[in-house]
């Protein structure tokens, strides 16, 4: 069990231990037997690599920020943790993350997360949302070029753009505004210049946005799969009912891929699907059978997290949705909502997300469970310590509840769906993700090291943000953000996952 490993790594292992050496003129003598290999070694943790599919106790050795070796040998290093007992996997990547702060980073990272990308809603201007990270981040970041951005320099103006109140206005001309054929050429170009500046594809959200018309979509999709990028799309509509159901907003994703020869990722599908989960997952799974490439996720909860002010909330949403009042929470009080104080919060235009009972446990675990579909969090930022919980919990929750407790699915299909998965979504055409979500040598050393008997999650919809419990070393390009479950102080190890930057036209 495990001998070809053992043997191939340990190769690698003396390898790079020669690498390391010769140049200093020590290696083969007895000063090399004194000198530390590595930076750093995690003794005798379980390794699962989603990858390769080893799972085995392995020694680990990190030099300059990646994995230099992965052995059942000794291994010399200036610093030795010993991980015993504990699982060595991935660093987590989640593809949807909207809470792009320090803040929010904090309780990601202890969540097991090593890069997080804002993909759904995107930025817009990247080049200057990418400049504001130039004093580094604990964890990696990148971001797509957001449609519903780009809406808001066109019709409202640029300045519109700066304005964070005019994003949470969703009553607002870039939602509610068509843009016209004359216009259309002007937003390509502005989705265009933000993929120049090394965003990572286009991110729309289609539903908060009723007035961006089919045509308007499929250009965009266009203008992304003209260079290998992917649409990262909430689709229109949401729940069955005919005609605006879930299926047909998702038939037309299918239909613009399929004629432009693009990709696109569907986000979130439970929560969109609702009681049509299984449908939109037999429907993504065919496509993908046929040749087109599309994939989706799940967050681990059933609960929804959307602004009142949103069109999700038109008229006829209870019927869309199958729910009343009583099932929306609102976080800023913690009371259940009435007619009046809907109705009070809707017309206010209260910012703050309420918390959507609307998803069928079945369908959550459903899609946990399934094969090929990814974890994300859609982690909005707390405000005043409320929130959704999925910010802080999502890989523990995974991990603790749908592993441990429900056997929904193994530990490294678990593990998978969280680092491997994500970067392969990415890695044609970003070449950092090629070598993220698995642990082989010459891989960055973004790892996550939990206990698999204690991880769970501690974030509630009433009390949600609480850092999970059982994620006890956190590591960043070679460098431990977390340890022993608890911040290391002083350390920005993160990068910008990002597209090559083109020049820009004059």
């Amino acid at each position: 069990m495990g001998e070809t490993t053992t043997t191939v790594t340990s190769r690698f292992a003396w390898q790079t231990l020669f690498v390391i050496l010769a140049p200093l003129g020590v290696a083969g003598g007895a000063q090399a037997q004194q000198r530390p290999a590595y930076d750093l070694v995690l003794r005798g943790g379980r390794v699962i690599d989603p990858e390769s599919g080893l799972d085995e106790v392995r020694n680990v050795g990190v030099h300059g920020g990646r994995i230099a070796a992965i052995t059942t040998m000794g291994l010399r290093a200036r610093d030795t943790i010993d991980v015993r007992g504990l699982v060595v996997a991935p660093g987590f990547i989640d593809l949807h993350v909207h809470a792009m702060d320090s803040a929010s980073f904090r309780y990601l990272v202890r969540d097991g997360v090593t890069t997080a990308l804002n993909l759904e809603a995107g930025v817009y201007p990247v080049g200057a949302w990418y400049a504001g990270w130039e004093k580094g981040a604990i964890i990696n970041y990148g971001a797509t070029v957001s449609h519903g951005g780009v809406r808001r320099a066109l019709l409202q103006g640029e300045a519109a753009v700066a304005d964070s109140s005019t994003l949470a206005d969703t009553a607002a001309a870039w939602t509610r505004r068509p843009v016209d054929s004359r216009q259309l050429p002007a937003l390509v170009a502005l989705i265009e210049r933000g993929l120049d500046d090394g965003a990572l594809g286009v991110g729309s959200i289609l539903q908060i946005m009723p007035a961006a018309s089919h045509e308007e979509y499929f250009r965009i999709l266009e203008a992304a799969a003209a260079r290998g990028l992917t649409s990262f799309v909430h689709h229109r509509y949401q729940g069955s009912g005919e005609p605006q159901s879930s299926m047909a907003a998702l038939q037309e994703v299918l239909a613009d891929v399929a004629l432009t020869r693009g990709s696109a990722h569907v986000v979130h599908l439970p929560s969109i699907g609702l009681g049509q989960t299984p449908l939109l997952l037999q429907a993504i799974e065919r496509a993908r059978e046929q040749g087109l490439d599309v994939t989706t996720e799940t967050y681990p909860y059933s609960a929804i997290n959307q602004q009142l002010t949103t069109a999700m909330f038109d008229e006829g949403w209870q019927q869309r949705l199958g729910i009343t009042y009583s099932d929306i929470l609102w976080p800023p009080t913690g009371e259940r909502l009435t007619a009046e104080t809907f109705a009070r919060y809707r017309s206010g235009g209260a910012v703050p997300a309420a918390v959507i009972f609307a998803i069928p446990d079945s369908m959550v675990t459903m899609a946990v469970a399934r094969p090929n579909v990814l974890i994300a969090a859609d982690a909005g930022a707390f405000i005043q310590g409320r929130g959704h919980p999925r910010l802080a919990a999502s890989r523990a929750r995974v991990l603790g509840h749908f592993v441990r407790e429900l056997h929904a699915l193994t530990l490294m299909e678990a593990i998978r769906k969280m680092s491997l998965l994500p970067a392969r979504r990415l890695e044609k055409v970003v070449e950092q993700m090629r070598t993220k979500g698995r642990i082989k040598v010459g891989a960055d050393a973004d790892l996550t090291i939990f206990d698999p008997g204690r991880v769970i999650d501690r974030a509630t919809y009433e009390r949600p943000a609480q850092f999970s419990g059982g994620i006890v070393h956190v590591l960043v390009g070679g460098t431990f953000v977390v340890r022993d479950s608890a911040f290391v102080q002083g350390v920005a190890p993160g990068r910008a996952i990002r597209c090559p930057v083109l020049p820009r036209t004059p």
